[in-house]
């Protein structure tokens, strides 16, 4: 994928489908953190508050979260339905995405930042 400018921008090169997909968690997040900014991090979708919050992808089969290696510890349990990495957890595209644990996730994020140091 060539470098984007914003998330509309990365978002206009996939498939409709998973475009509504991403367009409803975007919402949801900005629903749930609205002193959140928007920006294009790490090649993909990214939140800040007080530094990155959160970041999220599209991918062929799945939806990447990425709200960093102490949620994913964190909600080891609550995560065990999906593929996950250190840093990262996977919901496929074919499933609806769990927006109440989706909601946690996030509220853990905003509170390891909003407790950290502003540098």
């Amino acid at each position: 994928m060539e470098k984007v400018q914003n998330i509309d921008e990365y978002l206009s090169a996939f498939p409709a489908e998973v475009q509504n997909v991403m367009q409803q968690l975007r919402s949801h997040l900005l629903k749930l953190v609205p002193q959140a900014k928007e920006k294009i991090g790490y090649g993909i979708p990214t939140l800040t508050l007080n530094g990155n919050l959160i970041h999220f992808a599209a991918y062929k089969n799945h939806i990447g979260l990425y709200p960093g290696s102490k949620a994913i510890v964190f909600f080891e349990n609550e995560l065990q339905a999906y593929q996950t990495s250190k840093g990262t957890v996977q919901f496929p595209l074919n499933e609806p995405l769990p927006m109440p644990l989706i909601e946690k996730i996030v509220a853990f994020c905003v509170e390891q930042n909003l407790t950290k140091k502003k540098r």
